[in-house]
């Protein structure tokens, strides 16, 4: 997650794939970006860095805490409060699919369902 994540902003994009590897290498030639290894205890998933050295994105692998992430392109909207906005996400006719699981320390996520079938991750900072 970017530092300085502000409520409503994007905080963050990734990618949860089987072939974490494969999908990895494709972005690389892609784009041209870097990659950094992001130790997961047993494996890597990938932080993918632009030629500045800024973190762009993430590349993951489909297990442990991801295994029930959907391939796609997620991004994480930064909110104050995750519990009141999962309630919201609810109240509106969307879906809470993962979570609220927390990401180190007093961070947490979910990932919501919009009415529409889009999907998308909400992030509450410590």
């Amino acid at each position: 997650m970017t530092t300085g994540a502000v409520p409503g902003h994007i905080g963050w994009v990734d990618l949860t794939v089987p072939d974490a590897d494969g999908v990895r290498d494709f972005y690389t030639a892609v784009t041209g970006w870097k990659v950094e290894n992001v130790a997961m205890g047993g494996y890597s998933d990938y932080c993918m860095t632009a030629r500045d050295g800024a973190q762009v994105a993430g590349v993951c692998h489909r297990r442990g805490p991801n295994e029930n992430l959907p391939a796609v392109w997620l991004v994480y909207i930064v909110v104050d409060d995750l519990e009141a906005s999962m309630a919201a996400c609810r109240a509106k006719g969307g879906k809470v699919l993962d979570g609220p699981r927390s990401m180190g320390g007093t961070s947490r996520i979910c990932v919501i369902q919009d009415p529409a079938g889009a999907v998308a991750a909400l992030y509450q900072g410590a």
